[in-house]
């Protein structure tokens, strides 16, 4: 649906998106990980036609970007970060506003808009003031006025930057619903836990440059990142530590505490049942599991940061 290759964009001697390439399924929510000024609006800017890029190629379902911008743009809708709304005009109005620049007849306008409506949960204050309304609420109708006019693809930008966690979890369902829908959708977001419950497959990007891409388990792979189970005694002998590297080669002793890489969920019980044989007494246990997060950390080196 997407295919992104050898993408380049500068702004004076800032390098913001170097030699990038990925592509992107029909029907899959793809999202583009990394913390602000990593390149990601910049990423989607290109790919929405609103900067050309310095090199590189978009193809956006089979057509060529720069040589087609005007068809790439009716396969497209785009969410910004910002609020693209007028605030003394009503939700029905912005969606009338924003629909008849795209040309839709006005019959089929209003049935899509009371549609569009019914799924975001606002159709009962659509004849109220977008000013009146909190930043989810305008978050939700950011969203249905890039869906007017059906697009195939919906480029979402830090969709739910400063909304109420409420807010937040409504913006998740959306964007599950219209994936369910078909709709293929690119997500950028600094929050792991948005990707872990939305995106099919994700591109991990910083400092411009993609550093891993691929299902969270392929990453995971990638990436060598492993379980381990913490553990902290009352006291703990060298004999006790040495019976317990006969099983698990991979045990580390840090004063009164082991750390081990293993698959706690299979392991976990084992372990216990030697400590007690051991007359080990535990004072507490912590299980690392792996996630984007200790993911990310392996491949950048530092802290996804705000």
């Amino acid at each position: 649906m997407i295919q992104v290759t050898n993408l380049s964009k500068s702004f004076n001697e800032l390098k913001a998106v170097e030699n990038i390439s990925f592509s992107i399924n029909k029907g899959e929510v793809f999202g583009l990980l990394g913390p602000n000024g990593a390149g990601k609006s910049t990423t989607i800017n290109m790919m929405s036609t609103i900067l050309s890029s310095d090199n590189g190629t978009i193809l956006i379902d089979g057509n060529d970007i720069k040589k087609s911008p005007n068809i790439c743009k009716t396969l497209i809708g785009v969410v910004p970060q910002e609020i693209s709304l007028y605030d003394d005009f009503t939700a029905y109005e912005n969606l009338l506003f924003w629909g008849q620049l795209y040309k839709i007849p006005s019959k089929e306008l209003k049935e899509r808009i009371a549609t569009i409506l019914e799924l975001i949960g606002l159709s009962d204050r659509k004849n109220d003031l977008i000013k009146t309304y909190s930043g989810g609420m305008k978050r939700r109708i950011n969203i249905a006025s890039a869906i007017l006019h059906k697009p195939k693809i919906l480029f979402m930008d830090e969709p739910t930057v400063g909304v109420d966690p409420q807010s937040r979890n409504r913006i998740f369902e959306i964007v599950e619903n219209l994936n369910k829908l078909g709709m293929t959708i690119v997500y950028t977001t600094h929050y792991m836990e948005e990707v872990e419950r939305l995106c099919n497959r994700i591109a991990i990007i910083d400092d411009g440059k993609i550093v891993a891409q691929g299902t969270q388990s392929e990453l995971q792979k990638e990436s060598n990142v492993k379980e381990t189970i913490e553990i902290m005694f009352q006291t703990i002998t060298t004999n006790q530590v040495k019976k317990l590297k006969e099983i698990f080669p991979s045990v580390v002793q840090n004063k009164q505490s082991i750390t081990i890489v293993c698959d706690a969920n299979k392991e976990l019980s084992t372990i216990i049942s030697i400590c007690n044989s051991e007359n080990l007494q535990i004072e507490d246990l912590k299980l690392n599991k792996v996630n984007l997060e200790t993911i990310f950390l392996n491949f950048t080196g530092k802290q996804l940061r705000d």
